[in-house]
């Protein structure tokens, strides 16, 4: 199937995950549909990503940038979405992976409808060193504003297409967690809707058993970006918080 604005470009940061990044990588290669450009910002890797990225380096429809110094996610996102030109972006962590009529089949569903913006349910696995153990896809909402999803952040980066015309002066905010929390808020306070394609197109790789202290951490700078960016008093603060941790306990449990 042709895709009347037939590029999507797909943005991948990479820093020390050569055990995963290869099953990425090949995840995009093997999509149907074909038109697409990976960018690929390595975020001053010290493992064995480098070996991995040189299989890579001659293929026309991939291009990797290599940090010399350690930026953080924030900075890759923004470089790669500068860097790209076309209609459709997306964003794929290089531990993760896609189905591979993924890209035909959403961006088709986002023509189709006419949607700046969608995403798709996943399904989320535990690894810890070789042990993988697969959980229930996800059932997430049809679609989602900037008040449900402050209640319940469940649109997963790795499965997001957006149109580039909604992300005109947006950047991924540098902050040292949940800045795709921010990114997704900012690009939702601009009246804009998520609508879900209904099919579990990512697998969503989760790589310690044990997430309490990630928990914490993460509560504590889900509140600060609340007060700070989403200007969210206590009371509303809070509500967003218990909702929040309600939901992932609901995906993930209590590992």
């Amino acid at each position: 199937m042709k895709i009347q604005n037939n590029f999507v470009d797909i943005i991948m940061p990479n820093f020390n995950k050569a055990d995963y990044l290869e099953e990425a990588l090949n995840s995009v290669k093997n999509q149907t549909f074909k038109d697409w450009k990976l960018y690929i910002i390595d975020d001053c890797s010290n493992d064995k990503s480098n070996e991995i990225l040189k299989k890579y380096e001659k293929d026309d429809k991939i291009k990797i940038i290599k940090l010399k110094k350690n930026k953080g996610p924030s900075f890759c996102r923004n470089l790669g979405i500068r860097l790209s030109n076309h209609n459709y972006i997306s964003f794929l962590d290089s531990d993760d992976y896609w189905e591979k009529n993924k890209l035909i089949e959403q961006v088709s569903f986002m023509e189709k409808n006419n949607m700046s913006f969608t995403y798709t349910d996943y399904i989320p696995f535990f690894q810890k060193e070789k042990n993988i153990r697969f959980l229930k896809r996800t059932n997430l909402k049809d679609s989602f504003n900037l008040s449900q999803f402050t209640t319940n952040s469940s649109i997963n980066t790795t499965t997001m297409i957006i149109s580039r015309s909604i992300v005109k002066n947006l950047k991924f905010k540098k902050v040292k967690k949940l800045e795709d929390y921010l990114f997704k808020c900012q690009i939702l306070r601009r009246n804009v809707v998520a609508y879900k394609f209904n099919k579990a197109s990512a697998f969503y790789r989760i790589l310690k058993e044990s997430r309490s202290s990630q928990r914490f951490q993460n509560i504590l700078y889900l509140w600060k970006i609340n007060q700070k960016y989403n200007k969210f008093n206590p009371l509303r603060n809070l509500f967003s918080i218990f909702m929040i941790s309600v939901n992932s306990l609901r995906k993930y449990g209590f590992k």
